[in-house]
């Protein structure tokens, strides 16, 4: 017989008939499957091993499967109705009957100790889920329930069994089972950091303002910071991938869930107030660029895109977040920006952020402005005798210097060659002056600091209190600059005109 799952069909009681004739119909017509068996045989059997001191079915099993085959063997099919042969498509309960062994195969023999183990135990009955087969070879999974009938307790010769095709339901289960091993397939193996979270009660907060009648919501949350605080704790993330721990630098999702307090910090309260206020305006599409961290504290970039999931707009209590790690990019924009503003051999602003800052100063100031441009002395002779490296090596240390001197206000560039240029908003002749005060004590101490050529810099200074005086202030710097680098060559004994610089 086959091994058997409950199915919920009570297999009727004979002695409920009026008559022989009424059972006969019933059991015909019935539309599920049935089968007149005796298991008297099975009971003998059973005595047998009883009686030979056999206490654990189970237990002699293991030791000895044969016996499985005997108690198959057991079994004899008295009857079967007409769904019977339909399900199994015979023409006639004789040519079921002859092959059987087409019907109960493969692991038959392993299912039915399954079902012979209830009956071992005192049970009159069993209810198993097996595997069967038509005569064309066609696989059926059915689920099967038998019971001895009333009267035909105390020897097994009248079972009723039923046995009812689910086939269909099973390979339904097995498709919707491989469906959602699919999707869970693609949902931990994706390169993206994925979080399933529940903003249900997000949304009740926000529905519950919108009641007390709030309709500036911005303003609201900006009198009342500690209501985004709350809608925060509020979030339930129900699942993340093996992509965001990896992201967060998390052993496992217990120590991530732990540590979200480390991930969700800083700006991303402000970044997640805006999201209440997309939110708040019906959007439940979100996509924008946030700062995380990872729990070992390194800041991590993100792009991130929310989505309420369809079927729970309703409610928000589904919704799928992707995090995607932008920080390389991030960095590699950075630097590019920092690229386009600075000189990469002093790592000084260069002249197309020196020509901005003249722009804005020229029109919002703040006055008075001075103006330092300063050009090294002797370079062009050091590049002609010593080569380029030891003139880069001369910029680089001009740029340390300035550097080191230059106030956060200020703006110091690199805006040719061997020229540079100092912006100092807010700065009278007197804090010019003392920033040039400045810049030789510390070229003092650089060229202590580097044996080998001396670092020497000619500097021109002028002030200017209006934006109409700038451009002027510029000429007078420039000037002022060529005067102290004609007296540093006299001084020298040097001739410009052969060495230049």
């Amino acid at each position: 017989m086959p091994s058997r799952h409950n199915t919920g069909l009570e297999v009727f009681n004979v002695s409920l008939l009026s008559s022989p004739a009424d059972y006969s119909q019933l059991f015909a017509l019935a539309p599920v499957s049935l089968w007149l068996e005796d298991f008297s045989g099975l009971k003998r059997l059973f005595d047998r091993w009883r009686a030979e001191g056999i206490s654990d079915l189970r237990a002699h099993v293991a030791v000895h499967p044969e016996c499985l085959a005997e108690c198959a063997a057991s079994l004899q099919v008295l009857e079967v109705n007409q769904r019977t042969l339909e399900l199994f498509g015979a023409s006639s309960q004789a040519q079921l009957l002859t092959n059987l062994s087409q019907v109960f195969r493969g692991d038959m023999l392993d299912h039915l100790a399954q079902q012979m183990l209830p009956m071992w135990e005192g049970q009159l009955g069993f209810a198993v889920q097996t595997v069967n087969y038509t005569l064309d070879g066609r696989r059926l999974d059915v689920q099967v329930q038998a019971r001895v009938l009333q009267g035909h307790e105390e020897h097994w010769d009248r079972v009723m069994v039923s046995l009812q095709d689910i086939t269909q339901e099973l390979q339904s289960s097995r498709l919707l089972a491989a469906s959602e091993q699919h999707a869970r397939n693609l949902f931990d193996c994706s390169p993206v950091s994925l979080w399933v979270e529940d903003f249900s009660a997000v949304k009740r907060l926000i529905d519950d303002v919108r009641l007390r009648g709030i309709e500036d919501f911005r303003t609201f949350i900006n009198v009342h910071p500690e209501f985004v605080s709350r809608c925060m704790q509020e979030i339930r993330v129900i699942d993340v991938n093996q992509q965001t721990l990896t992201m967060f630098g998390a052993q496992n999702k217990v120590e991530l869930l732990a540590g979200l307090g480390k991930v969700f910090q800083g700006e991303m309260r402000d970044s997640f107030a805006e999201q209440l206020i997309e939110l708040w305006q019906g959007k439940t599409t979100l996509m924008r660029e946030v700062v995380n961290y990872r729990l070992s504290g390194d800041l991590v970039n993100i792009h991130m895109q929310f989505a309420v999931l369809p079927g729970h707009l309703a409610d928000w209590d589904l919704v799928l977040v992707s995090l995607v790690d932008i920080t390389a990019r991030k960095k590699a924009e950075a630097y590019l920006e920092y690229l386009g503003k600075h000189d990469s051999l002093t790592q000084l602003r260069n002249r197309a952020f020196y020509m901005d800052e003249l722009n804005r100063l020229s029109r919002k100031g703040p006055w008075p402005v001075s103006v330092l441009v300063m050009d090294l002395n002797g370079l062009k002779q050091i590049n002609d005798e010593h080569g380029h490296v030891a003139g880069d090596a001369l910029l680089r240390r001009a740029g340390e210097v300035f550097s080191k001197v230059a106030a956060p206000q200020a703006c110091v560039a690199r805006t040719g060659g061997d020229e540079f240029a100092m912006l100092l908003p807010g700065t009278d002749d007197r804090g010019a002056l003392a920033t040039i005060d400045r810049i030789h004590s510390i070229l003092e101490l650089n060229n202590q600091f580097y044996s080998g050529h001396k670092l020497s810099i000619a500097i021109g200074m002028a002030t200017c209190t209006s934006s109409d005086q700038l451009e002027a202030a510029l000429i007078r710097a420039d000037r002022a600059m060529y005067v102290e680098k004609t007296r540093y060559y006299q001084e020298q004994h040097i001739e410009r005109r052969g060495h230049g610089g």
